[in-house]
């Protein structure tokens, strides 16, 4: 590009920023009349984060950034170019501009700036109901991520967040759940609004309950994002949650109106019963010392309020599942549980685990006693 050209360029859209932006222009009309390409990008990045400088990006990515594309760090170079398309006038014309700027740095040294361009416009295909298009770019994506021994974290975030989505699209609950969790693990919750935090926490909960492949919400439990469901609009859903890890009978019967609030949840009503019996059966054995987990099947009906007829199959879902380990005695109606899954605890679990604990504790100072009573004649020679 004509230097004078780039200077008319540049005094032209210094005009038109706005009074406090216009210093920027005079610092890029120098650093690129001195060729100091990584101080350029900085300022170009800094100024295009502005959000009074939206209306420009386009004409500056356009008319003034690819002359000097091939200088500059790809990936910055990228991110210049997502804020620019954000100002596109429809997902169409977006896309056709991802489209040019993917195939732009799809080179063997800049594959990871290809593959933010690449989920970007995988994005916008979402949005454009285009999931065959959009599955096929994350495809391509997660290959090459695979082969990178490190990569920038934005771009592992831009891929969890956008292979999310799509799978949100698709109703695969499990794989939502995973890659969402993912983004969040690769994002500073400080940088989503409120609404944003609110929304994703909202999303996730309902997919950890009505999934059947999760039946451990001791991830998300712990996030910190889960805090913005304090709320009183959302905070049933979290207090749902919480019922559920700890197989909490009596709290679901008192959160159970709340499920009409959520289409999701109130679609998914007989399995969620289903779940929260799971939940209450693993919490049933896990109260239990070790020694005394041989259950009967009337037992088991009363701690899950599942009717006895039903109990076999209850059980054989928990053992198929992988949360319970052990035999069922179909004759004498016992299940023999030898281990159950490990799971997040709550204070009072915690509590009970104190109990347990004591419990042991006096069995074994027992022992030592009456060993002593019993053996003194052994102890003496």
């Amino acid at each position: 590009m004509d230097p004078e050209a780039v200077a008319d360029f540049l005094s032209e859209q210094r005009e038109n920023a706005p009074e406090d932006l216009q210093q920027s222009f005079l610092t890029i009309e120098d650093y690129w009349d001195r060729k100091l390409w990584h101080q350029l990008t900085d300022v170009l990045v800094e100024y295009f984060n502005t959000p009074d400088s939206a209306s420009q990006r386009l004409p500056l990515f356009r008319r003034f950034i690819l002359s000097f594309s091939e200088k500059i760090n790809q990936l910055k170079f990228v991110s210049l170019g997502l804020l620019a398309a954000a100002q596109c006038s429809d997902d169409q014309e977006r896309l056709s501009f991802l489209t040019d700027l993917t195939t732009k740095v799809n080179k063997p040294a800049s594959q990871d700036a290809y593959v933010y361009a690449l989920v970007a416009a995988s994005d916008v295909k979402l949005r454009l109901q285009d999931l065959a298009g959009a599955r096929m770019d994350l495809d391509t994506a997660e290959s090459i991520l695979d082969s990178f021994d490190s990569v920038e974290t934005e771009v592992h975030a831009s891929f969890y967040r956008t292979n999310a989505s799509y799978y949100q699209a698709k109703a695969e609950f499990g794989s939502y759940y995973k890659n969402a969790l993912l983004y969040l693990a690769c994002i500073d919750l400080k940088s989503l609004t409120l609404e944003d935090a609110q929304s994703r926490a909202y999303d996730l909960s309902i997919t950890a309950l009505i999934s059947d492949s999760i039946y451990n919400f001791g991830e998300l439990l712990l996030h910190p994002i889960l805090d913005s469901l304090n709320t009183p609009e959302h905070s049933w859903l979290r207090d749902l949650l919480f019922a559920f890890n700890r197989g909490d009978l009596n709290a679901y019967n008192v959160l159970e109106d709340n499920i009409s609030k959520a289409p999701l949840l109130d679609e998914h009503k007989t399995f969620l019963w289903q779940k929260i019996s799971l939940a209450a059966l693993t919490e049933a054995v896990f109260r239990r010392p070790p020694h005394d987990r041989a259950m009967t099947f009337q037992t088991i009906s009363q701690e899950t309020k599942v009717q006895p007829h039903e109990i076999e199959i209850l059980i054989m879902k928990a053992l198929s599942l992988g949360l319970l380990k052990g035999s069922i005695d179909q004759v004498a109606e016992v299940a023999r549980i030898n281990w159950v899954q490990p799971k997040v605890l709550d204070m009072k679990q915690i509590d009970n685990m104190r109990l347990r604990l004591k419990d042991w504790d006096s069995s074994v100072n027992q022992l030592g006693n009456w060993i002593e009573g019993v053996g003194k004649d052994v102890w003496a020679a």
